[in-house]
Order: structure tokens, then sequence, then C-alpha cells
């Protein structure tokens, strides 16, 4: 992070300064966690549903701490308050800091600001071109999924004078939220992966999430670049969306454009599910890649990575090389395991919605290619609003037309995923509904065969990524409650019961935060054009040990 004084945050966010010594204090770090507080950091203090950050005030001042950004003054001890800014709006206020942060940035450096978003695809976009550019010049890229209104500017103050690219992945749950994070960082480049179901229950229908994701097309300036999909109808369709020049990425041959196309021809996978494709850049160049990713589907990922390091000018050769060389870098995407029993586990439960969950089972399907027992076990998907009955009902049934050999749904609002299968076809033991993730669990210690192939998948807020860990290091699994047997069918399909899952809002599992759910607020704020998102009542990550604090992403 750059260094700011207290009086030049408190001048920039409207703050007060409180406590002895706060006009002398220089910070050099930012944490919303007590305890990732270095000395010299900025702890930034945000109420949250589970968390209040002003009660780890003393923590993170313990842990080197020397001022907050904070909504009220906490006393010390003795009664005098801890040195800090205190504003209306913790999180705002972080945003004007990061803003701030860029600005200087681009006024005494050559940092390049890439924006990534889409409904599934930038956190593995985000890793391979970051994994590029690294070799190019000093890079800073979110970890894990710090997308939202805190884990933006938590990747903002990461970077440094020297910093020469900004990669900066853009979540949001409401029409504006991306429009209000490009606005903090200014986006050079602007990535948009594509338009999925992912959260159709809160923005209204997919039309609204493709308006909302076409938001960072906006932001760009003339001097900017728009990298679209070329095969999202919906993302092509930006294209009139922007001042910018734009560049495509296609697996398509069919597709021509008055503009720089990266193109994958020949697009399969291995034997063992990695995509395969010859990548074809506007110079003419053709390099075969060979990804160590699991699925089909990562194709354009790696096809986005290589679209935006070619238009910032990296060489062809170095970005193919370097494409075959990455592995996932974030845990729960396609995160393969092979246990010593010879049994492949696939932990891609970090989230999910109809799309990602059927590429996920067609990749289970390639992999089982007949001579492999395959079991989806699946998670519920959350934030579909009124369609989540259909979707779940449709996924079922496409895990019979993939011949998946064993389905497990976990959790009471399965029921139309496995009604689903059943209705499909599905009869006998071949599906399952099981209460919870203790029962999946003891069912796949008992089933689970040298030679079968297990996905689990499930939306954040379900917490199969745990259950995939432990089946991954074959821990014992947990004893059964009395009465606890899950459901199957004795024979053919019969009717759907009563009792199909109703909508719900993901929440916080195991200390995951989840997505935000807010309105957007109808002013903005000093130096933010765009409309900012009402995030008071935003999940934040709680940590569970002592000096613990909040802090919030979407995922």
């Amino acid at each position: 992070m750059i260094e700011f004084s207290a009086a030049e945050i408190a001048a920039l966010t409207g703050g007060i300064l409180v406590g002895a010594g706060a006009t002398s204090i220089t910070v050099t770090s930012a944490a919303t966690d007590s305890r990732e507080c270095v000395p010299g950091s900025l702890f930034v203090a945000k109420p949250g549903e589970e968390s209040d950050g002003h009660l780890f005030l003393g923590a993170a001042f313990e842990r080197g701490a020397v001022l907050a950004l904070a909504e009220r003054e906490v006393p010390r001890p003795d009664g005098t308050p801890f040195a800090a800014v205190v504003v209306p709006d913790a999180v705002l206020a972080m945003g004007e800091l990061a803003a701030e942060t860029v600005r200087r940035l681009r006024r005494n450096g050559e940092v390049t600001v890439v924006g990534i978003t889409g409904s599934a695809g930038k956190t593995t976009t985000k890793d391979l071109l970051a994994g590029i550019l690294s070799a190019e010049g000093p890079t800073v890229a979110p970890r894990g999924s710090y997308n939202g209104e805190v884990g933006v500017p938590l990747t903002v103050f990461e970077a440094g004078w020297d910093t020469r690219y900004l990669v900066i992945e853009m979540g949001a749950t409401k029409p504006g939220h991306i429009a209000y994070l490009a606005s903090l960082v200014q986006p050079d480049i602007g990535v948009v992966l594509g338009v999925g179901s992912a959260h159709a229950g809160e923005f209204g229908g997919v039309e609204n999430i493709a308006r909302a994701k076409g938001e960072l097309f906006e932001a760009l300036a003339p001097s900017g670049t728009a990298v679209i999909n070329a095969d999202d109808e919906r993302v092509l369709a930006m294209q009139g969306r922007t001042r910018a020049r734009t560049a495509f990425f296609t697996s398509s041959d069919d597709f021509t454009a008055d503009a720089d196309v990266v193109r994958a021809r020949n697009s399969t996978t291995t034997a063992d599910g990695n995509p395969s494709f010859l990548l074809v850049f506007p110079d003419g160049s053709e390099h075969d890649v060979v990804s160590p990713l699991l699925g089909l589907h990562h194709t354009a990922n790696l096809l986005a990575a290589a679209t935006v390091a070619y238009e910032l000018g990296c060489a062809p050769e170095r970005i193919a090389s370097s494409l075959r060389a990455q592995s996932a870098a974030s845990r729960w995407r396609m995160e393969r395991t092979e246990r010593p029993n010879g049994v492949t586990v696939i932990n891609d439960a970090y989230n999910a919605n109809p799309e990602s969950m059927r590429a996920a089972l067609r990749t289970l399907a390639e992999l089982g290619r007949g001579h492999r027992r395959t079991w989806a076990v699946l998670g519920e998907m959350l934030e579909l609003g009124d369609r989540s009955i259909e979707e779940h009902d449709l996924l079922g049934r496409v895990v019979v037309r993939l011949n998946i050999s064993k389905l497990i749904c976990v959790g009471p609002n399965t029921r139309a995923l496995f009604n689903g299968a059943v209705l499909e076809g599905s009869w006998g033991s071949e599906a399952v509904h099981v209460d919870d993730v203790e029962a999946a669990e003891r069912l796949l210690a008992a089933e689970l065969e040298p030679g079968d192939i297990v996905l689990l998948k499930s939306s954040n807020g379900a917490g199969l990524r745990f259950l995939g860990d432990r089946v991954a290091r074959a821990l014992p699994a947990r004893p059964a409650p009395a009465g606890s047997e899950g459901d199957a069918p004795d024979g053919p399909p019969g009717d759907t019961p009563d009792d199909a899952p109703a909508d719900v809002t993901d929440g916080i599992t195991d200390g995951i935060t989840a997505d935000v759910a807010a309105d957007i607020a109808a002013d903005g704020t000093a130096g933010v054009s765009a409309d900012v998102p009402d995030h008071k009542n935003a999940d934040f990550e709680a940590g569970s040990g002592p000096g613990a604090s909040g802090k919030a992403q979407h995922p």
C-alpha cells in the first residue's frame, strides 16, 4: 500500500480525526481482519451481520495497527479513544481511499488496470491473467474472490509505486454494483466473460444481469479496450455500449470482426479432462495449448486471459507458454485430488449456478467415459429467485441424461433436484436425497470404491467445499444420529412431493461470506460518480478465533 497520513485519509473521506497523536500517524497497509494487521496498518472497522469490527480494535492495535477507519469512537482501557478517522460509512470510505490510491499510482507510474466480470469464471480468469502478467512486470491481483465493495479496495491497497499491472475482479448482485466498482479503479481494459443465471433472483432476471455486467464496458474511456466473448450473444451485444475499442475471443471459426480476434481452434479435452486447443492470435501465430485446468468450459477463461495479455503487448509465445503451465490457483474450482485408493475427487463447490453446474457435470461424464463410476454430490444453487424449483428440477434431469452413475442431493432445498432425476428415469439407489452434509459424507464413506470419480458442487453457502476436503483426505465419516437415513426411490418414478424447495438467500456458513444482498443507494459519495451499493446489510466474513473481525466480498 502506498503511504497515507491520517490527515489525508480524513480529508479524502470527510472523516473526523480522534485520538491523541492521530494527526502525525502514517499508514502503510490496510486490513479488515484484525488478525491480518501488522505494524503500520489501517484497520477498517465495519459492523456486519455476523461480526462488528469495532469490537476488535484492541486486537488490531495489539498486532500493530496505528489507525482505525471506523464509524464511531472506541475507547481504550484508559478511556481515551483509539486513533481513528470516524466516518459515516467505513466501506464507502474504503472506496474513496482506493480511488485516490489509483489516481496517485497513475500520476506517478505506468500502472494499467484490468477489470474482469461475468457470471462465471472471474476468479480463474484473473488468476490466469495474473500468472501471465507477473512475468512481464509487478502485478497485483485479488486474493481468492475479493471482488466486492470491500474486496476491490483491499486489492487496490496491495499495489505499490512499482505496480505495473492491477487486475481487479468485479462481482455484483444488483444493478449499479459494477458501475460503482469501475468508478473506483477506472479500468483501462474491461472483460465480460459471460452472462448466466447466477443471482437471477437478486437481479430480477437474466436480462438485468446482462445490463449490469455491461456497466463495465460503459465505464471504459475511448482509449480503453473492451474484451468481448463473441460466443455469448448477450456479451456480444454489449459492444454497442462502449466508447472503447473492442477485441474479441471465440471458439468459433465463423466469427469475424473488424478488430482483434483471439481464437481457439479444434477445442476439445484430453483423456484427463484438460482443455486442449490451437490458440490463434491476430498476428497469425498459432500455438498448441493443453491446459492443466479441468473441463472444456475453461477454454473461454484461457482465451479471455490470452486476449487481454495480447492487447497489453505480451508476446504470443509467452502467453501460450504460461497458459500451458498454470493450474488452478484458487481453491474449490474444479480442484482435483487423486486418493491413494484410486478414487478421484473433484471439489468445485465454491459457487454454483445452472450453467456452471452443467459444465462441471459434462466434465464428470467425460472423465467417466463408460468405464469409471461417476458420483455427483450436489447442493443447492442459491439466489435463483422464482426459477429455483424449475432450475433444480432441470439439473436433476441433466444428471440422468449424462448417464452419471450416482447422484446425492444434499440439503432440504434439493428436493426438486432429486425429483427431476427420478422423473427423468433414475430409480433404485441411483439418486438419493439426504438432509445434510454429514449424511452425504457417511454415504460416500460406505459406498465409494477404487476407480470412482466424485464431483462435489454447490453454492458457497451450502458448505459442500468442506465435505470435498474431507472426502479428498479420506477422513473418517462422522457417526450418524438416530433416524437420519436419506431417501431413495424404491422403483420407477412417482409423483413429485409437495415439499419442493423454497427460495432462499445465500447465508454465511462456516466463516465464508455470502453474496451481498442490498439495494442501490440513491446518492453517491464524494469523488465517485456512480451510484453505490447500500451495503449496510452486506454479509461479512466473520472469523471464529480470538481477535477475529469481519471482512466481505462478493463470491
